[in-house]
């Protein structure tokens, strides 16, 4: 029996439903509340992206909506099926790409794929056509054979994007796709994420603390502060909100009290510069 605030789908492919649905989603620490009753709908087919000062609960949602995380309270659903009832179901049917590393240094791009193809159970006769694919795709075909522990940052992270959608999710999360990139590495890694959508109508769901990137990235933006969402709406919307000449940089100030140089623990910031040092 699901518990209450559990949201309930009759399945997967029914087009209107949305790829992601929560409803109170909560998550507890003891007593330290991280994400408190999160009620979000993310339509299919569009990039969505979670914002907010460290500590407002971004990474700790992706990891209940992929799986790794239980929720103390309330329920979700995503690509149609629930969280709580069919958990595998849901694995199946997402990419997830996360902070740390999640390529292995020692084989190829191309044996680090055949390992995804292999764990993802993609049939053996379409293995090499979907690698070859996905390597198009990231822009990699042509340093397949080369070793992991070669690539720069950029290509670390195009790696672990064709990984994470190698076995064609329905949704795919991105926790802090860019942090640590250069800007041209990092509008080469968006430029992937819009290729992804616009071939596979892949919903994306990705946190990020570049405004930049949620503003030129995302269809929908959703400001959490404290575990709530503060706002939510298009790039354009909660600029409106602030001012006729708002950047997303204010409305982040508005909506989080100013928080955007505040925030965070020991343990976040030295998070953060393990990723940036392992993507330079």
């Amino acid at each position: 029996m699901a518990g209450e605030g559990t949201v309930r789908s009759p399945g997967g492919s029914d087009p209107a439903a949305p790829a992601v649905e929560t409803a109170g989603l909560t998550r507890r620490f003891g007593t330290l509340t991280a994400v408190d009753h999160l009620t979000l709908s993310i339509p299919r087919g569009t990039i969505v992206g979670l914002v907010g000062p460290n500590g407002a609960g971004k990474s700790t949602t992706l990891k209940m909506l992929t799986t790794l995380l239980p929720p103390s309270e309330g329920g979700a659903t995503v690509a149609g099926l629930d969280l709580a009832e069919r958990p595998a179901e849901v694995r199946r049917r997402i990419g997830y790409v996360p902070q740390l590393l999640s390529a292995e240094g020692s084989l190829t791009a191309y044996e680090n794929l055949m390992v995804f193809a292999r764990l993802y159970e993609v049939p053996r006769s379409e293995r090499r056509d979907r690698i070859g694919q996905v390597l198009d795709l990231v822009g990699l075909r042509d340093v397949a054979q080369v070793l992991v522990q070669r690539f720069s940052g950029g290509m670390i992270r195009r790696l672990e994007i064709a990984q994470a959608v190698l076995h064609r999710p329905a949704v795919l999360f991105l926790d802090e796709p860019t942090v640590g990139l250069d800007p041209v590495a990092r509008r080469a890694v968006w430029e992937h994420v819009r290729e992804l959508r616009a071939r596979f109508r892949t919903t994306v769901l990705l946190t990020t603390h570049y405004m930049e990137e949620a503003d030129e990235l995302c269809d929908r933006v959703a400001i959490l502060n404290l575990g709530k969402v503060a706002a939510l709406g298009s790039p354009a919307q909660l600029k409106a909100q602030v001012g006729e000449r708002a950047t997303l940089d204010d409305a982040f100030a508005h909506f989080t009290g100013d928080a955007l140089e505040t925030g965070g623990t020991y343990r976040d910031a030295a998070r953060s510069r393990r990723t940036a040092r392992r993507l330079s």
